[in-house]
């Protein structure tokens, strides 16, 4: 398979995005308002046809003479082709389209530019399936920046919402300021190392520290140079202190938009940070491990805090989104390359931001229902929900309790993992801590709970009328969400298998 082949998956996406907008430029105002079904059909169709790439890349390797193990495939010299970004991309496709699926309709009647929307929407999809192969730090940057130029776009998307245009504005200010900290950090690592590839960079350092854990000369840079590259990544994956864009980002955005920025952003961001650090600065783990676990506790403890004062169930979300980016961090803390063990920090990593994905992509689409059908996101309005949508309301519930961490869903599964991790490292207090957090956020948690099944409804009660493919996608996430949890040796094995393929490459 050739380089081209081997980004078969980015390629589908720029043809699809193309597509699109040339569909757009040449359609005649003349005909009648578009409906914008089509457009949303095709960036599923696209997304689908990307999958399917992705899927029949897994386990691509070839021999190298420098070792007798297949080392995985490398296209243009910057995208490696591992299972560890395949994986990602896997997550990231399925997000996109579920989201696009569920949440076409509601873009669609929002707004007139639907074909500016999809083609902005495949084009996301794009940068964050670049990032999650980069192995180059000016390819790093590019597809972060591309990532976040397009959804700040997506973000203020409907011009006439003030809400919307608060959201993406806010999310540009923080955003430019947080990639201009991560260049100048890549640029420290290039003065101190003369190259921009990550694995070029862990060799230099190598030979720079040796045995020693001292940090002297050219290796001081990497300090710096490791906490400005945290400062941008840690903004795309909304950890503290860098989250104060999400709350109001994810409020203000359209709901679809505020979706897979909790998901598939995330999940993207995570990727760069797991190959930045893992691989990358591993000379340096004695340094990093303390300060990712201090962003960790913070993270988690601000965002389930913050939640615990929220009345909008959106906004509560956003928080809660906040708070599992810092459970997910745990894992990374976690990483061992020696372990015997099940759990290596990295696949739990892996692990929770699968299940976290069709856990929180299913919550933000029955927000998206109940936006749909009453207009609005308080949590007044969830009130006696199962009467008026008593299947909408179940699948609510299993989505809330996955997220608080209960047994026989993809979420206690994630957190087993993540906490298994931190306590097989004797990251005992890392671990207590997060089980303290679990136990907060129950209870917001819970109060929607409690809301939707032992609280009337004020008014008289208005069934709810919710779309098909609505429908379908939240169908499709609570299997997921239940499987995950009851069954979950196919996906353990998975992410295994990408966490090892990525850990063998540790120097």
């Amino acid at each position: 398979m050739g380089d081209l082949g081997l980004i078969a998956p980015e390629i589908i996406l720029l043809i699809g995005g193309l597509f699109i907008f040339c569909l757009d430029l040449a359609y005649d105002p003349g005909v009648g308002k578009k409906s914008g079904l089509s457009y949303m059909a095709l960036a599923a169709l696209f997304l689908g046809a990307a999958l399917v790439a992705v899927v029949l890349q897994l386990n691509i390797s070839e021999i190298s003479e420098a070792t007798p193990e297949p080392v995985p495939k490398v296209a243009f010299s910057m995208m490696t082709i591992d299972n560890f970004g395949s994986f990602i991309k896997v997550t990231v496709f399925a997000g996109m389209i579920l989201t696009a699926i569920a949440g076409g309709r509601y873009m669609n009647r929002r707004s007139g530019n639907q074909g500016e929307f999809w083609t902005f929407f495949l084009m996301v999809s794009l940068a964050m399936s670049i990032a999650a192969s980069a192995n180059n730090l000016v390819l790093v940057y590019l597809a972060i920046e591309f990532l976040s130029i397009t959804s700040y776009m997506l973000a203020g998307f409907l011009r006439d919402n003030r809400r919307s245009n608060e959201a993406g504005l806010k999310y540009f200010l923080y955003g430019s300021i947080a990639s201009a900290v991560m260049l100048y950090g890549i640029s420290l690592l290039y003065g101190a190392t003369g190259s921009l590839y990550i694995h070029d960079i862990a060799a230099a350092f190598g030979e720079i520290m040796g045995d020693s854990t001292e940090v002297s000369g050219l290796a001081f840079a990497a300090l710096p140079a490791m906490l400005l590259v945290l400062a941008g990544l840690g903004f795309k994956a909304s950890l503290a202190p860098f989250y104060q864009w999400a709350p109001d980002t994810y409020d203000g955005s359209p709901t679809p938009v505020a979706t897979y920025l909790s998901t598939a952003s995330k999940a993207a961001a995570f990727a760069v940070l797991a190959r930045f650090f893992v691989v990358g600065m591993a000379s340096f783990e004695v340094n990093w491990v303390p300060v990712l676990a201090a962003f960790s506790i913070i993270t988690m403890t601000m965002g389930n805090l913050a939640a615990l004062r929220q009345s909008s169930v959106k906004r509560m979300l956003a928080y809660s989104s906040v708070a599992q980016a810092g459970y997910i961090l745990m894992g990374l803390v976690a990483v061992t390359s020696a372990s015997t063990s099940a759990m290596d920090g990295l696949n739990g990593v892996l692990l929770y931001l699968f299940a976290y994905l069709f856990t929180n992509v299913g919550a933000f689409l029955v927000v998206m229902a109940l936006e749909e059908t009453v207009d609005s996101t308080h949590i007044n309005a969830y009130r006696g929900l199962i009467k008026r949508a008593p299947w909408l309301a179940v699948m609510f519930t299993v989505f809330l309790l996955s997220l608080t961490g209960i047994p026989a869903t993809g979420g206690f599964l994630g957190k087993a993992f993540v906490f298994g991790a931190a306590i097989q490292r004797q990251y005992f207090w890392l671990a207590a801590i997060g089980m303290i957090n679990a136990g907060i956020a129950a209870f917001y948690y819970l109060r929607v709970i409690r809301a939707m099944f032992f609280t009337e409804e004020e008014e008289e009660d208005r069934p709810l009328e919710v779309p098909m493919a609505l429908q379908t996608s939240l169908l499709v996430c609570a299997v997921a969400t239940i499987w995950i949890g009851v069954y979950p040796s196919p996906v353990i094995d998975w992410v295994s298998n990408a966490s090892v393929q990525l850990l063998s490459v540790v120097p």
